[in-house]
């Protein structure tokens, strides 16, 4: 960097570039939305006129202006980098497209702002000497450099290719090289001037306010006027009256293929004006720099716009699983403390295990003779209270199967509606989980539960040194009676409406509980072991859904991106106004 690129606080501009560039490296759009294609457009717009032009450019103020020329096919451009070196240095060919590696032309004594990658850094140097054979051979992956004493120091010519060129690779790299210019030398003809492409390329030149010569080529005898006049008129209308035009009438190429010196003389004269004068050079510098800058930040909005929409598409796409699984986990609470599962095969089995009507009056007259009969029982069926652990767990079993089933068809059918995200349901299908494999792990879940609430059974009772009518019961019976509690009640006491909707049933095995361990026991077993079976339903849940977290986690874009863009840029306007470099 030059003593006076130290000065001026310049600092803080070129930090604050730099941060933008991180910022916008980490904006992703992966999903296709409307605006995904401008959304990554603009993101790499911006990182090459950032890598290329802004940030080199802003780092060495003092550096040769770069002069792109640039224009339509068949617009004559080779020959004109030709014409005004006096020497071939571009290939020219009728056949289309003849610019396939970009030509460099810079002066001897500024060959080190052009031998690294100061600009340009994705392009790779292929250095040759002005007398070296040019052909149409090479790569837009290239850039080609000559040096010459015939351009002036402190410039630098670069032939481009085509900007519509009938390859898309030639298409890119002339838009690329373009918005790595200082100044440009925009080539068309008295036929093709009004056709669409360049006329796009001009109106993002006057948004940049870079200065623009026009060379109009191969205008007939006599159309002159009017051809010049209609040009005017439409660089008016975009903003760029000040763009110098320069006639080229057709003529007659030289032997070497050249245009004669008279009809190119006005443009050698207006270029050797500004390479000579350095204040002339810098104002053009910082023009086009201001510029630049005015128009990444404009781009910037548009890639966070586009993010944005991006983030809220993979927000909703979250919150439709959220939602359907959140409101599965919800109906699974409320089956298992309103009776419904205590209705059916449930009931029937405890109601053998427990016996008649008169059998639940004696219970409440006389829990001590319950004891009695319900020991009795066990002795002549042994394994009746498995019976009724096995129907809760077959209910249990039947209703998160079936809400885990429907959560995920709700999901479906949500994503599905959404063009955008139908790709991703193609993806999950092969993750998603089998039903042998849900069918399993309902069944381990109520498991695991019925087992955790036998041991808080055991564990209460060897508290309380497993008293008389404990060791009568047996640790079972009391385990299912507490499941059966905590399947009709909410907050661990069973009442009036809650006797009704598990039919009564339930009534014993909670006096059956009270007259063991109490009241206050009872009511905090029942507490514990209901949130112990929320947490194991909501992990079953969890499971179930994790394949669309997994996807959406995958693609997932960053929450923080567009805001840091958008924090940098601003950043980048304080620092910019500043130093001044305002257009």
């Amino acid at each position: 960097m030059s003593e006076s690129g130290h000065r001026g606080g310049r600092r803080g501009v070129s930090g604050a570039l730099r941060d933008v560039h991180t910022a916008f490296t980490q904006l992703t759009f992966p999903y296709p939305l409307r605006s995904q294609a401008l959304g990554q457009m603009r993101t790499t717009s911006a990182l090459q006129q950032l890598d290329d032009y802004l940030i080199p450019r802003y780092e060495s103020l003092d550096a040769p202006l770069l002069a792109v020329v640039g224009g339509s096919t068949g617009a004559g451009k080779s020959t004109l980098v030709n014409s005004l070196l006096a020497t071939n240095v571009s290939y020219t060919s009728p056949i289309r497209p003849t610019t396939r590696r970009p030509v460099l032309i810079h002066h001897p004594d500024d060959a080190h702002w052009f031998d690294g990658e100061r600009i340009l850094p994705g392009l790779a140097r292929v250095r040759k000497s002005i007398g070296d054979d040019i052909s149409a051979e090479g790569s837009t992956t290239e850039v080609e450099i000559r040096a010459t004493t015939r351009v002036p120091a402190g410039m630098a010519l670069l032939d481009a290719p085509d900007i519509d060129s009938v390859e898309v690779d030639n298409r890119a790299l002339a838009t690329q090289l373009l918005a790595a210019a200082d100044l440009w030398i925009f080539t068309t003809t008295a036929a093709r001037y009004a056709d669409a492409a360049p006329w796009e390329f001009l109106r993002q030149a006057a948004r940049r306010k870079i200065v623009v010569a026009v060379v109009l080529n191969r205008v007939p005898s006599g159309a002159a006027f009017e051809v010049r006049q209609d040009l005017s008129h439409r660089l008016a209308d975009v903003g760029m009256a000040q763009a110098p035009i320069f006639t080229i009438g057709e003529q007659q190429l030289t032997a070497d293929k050249q245009l004669p010196l008279a009809a190119i003389d006005p443009i050698v004269g207006w270029i050797r004006g500004l390479s000579e004068d350095a204040t002339t050079r810098a104002t053009v510098a910082r023009q086009t720099l201001s510029g630049a800058l005015a128009e990444l930040v404009r781009t910037g909005a548009d890639a966070i716009d586009a993010a944005r929409d991006e983030l809220s598409f993979h927000i909703d796409l979250s919150r439709r699983v959220d939602d359907a699984y959140a409101a599965a986990h919800t109906r699974i609470s409320e089956a298992t403390q309103d009776g419904a599962l205590l209705r059916g095969e449930v009931l029937t089995r405890w109601q053998e295990f427990v016996g008649t009507g008169e059998f639940i009056r004696s219970i409440e007259t006389a829990v001590g003779r319950a004891r009695d009969r319900i020991s009795a029982f066990f002795r002549g069926k042994p394994t009746a209270e498995v019976e009724v652990e096995e129907a809760i767990e077959t209910g249990l079993w039947t209703l998160l199967s079936a809400e885990a089933t429907r959560a995920s068809s709700e999901v479906d059918y949500a994503w599905q509606r959404e063009t955008p995200a139908r790709q991703l349901l193609a993806q999950i299908a092969s993750q998603q989980r089998p039903q042998a494999a849900l069918d399993e792990a309902c069944q381990r879940a109520i498991r695991q539960w019925q087992s955790a609430v036998l041991e808080m059974v055991r564990t209460e009772g060897a508290e309380r040194k497993f008293t008389a009518r404990m060791m009568s019961l047996g640790v079972n019976t009391l385990g299912v009676a507490l499941m059966l509690v905590i399947l009709a009640s909410t907050g661990g006491m069973i009442t009036g409406m809650e006797v009704a909707a598990a039919g009564g049933t339930a009534v014993v095995g909670q006096k059956l509980l009270e007259a063991v361990f109490g009241d206050d026991a009872v009511r905090r077993m029942a507490k514990s072991a209901r949130k112990d079976l929320q947490t194991r339903t909501g992990a079953l849940l969890a499971w179930h859904a994790q394949p669309y977290r997994e996807q959406l986690a995958a693609t997932a874009p960053s929450a923080t991106a567009p805001d840091a863009l958008h924090d940098a840029l601003l950043a980048l306007q304080r620092e910019r106004k500043a130093e001044g470099l305002t257009s």
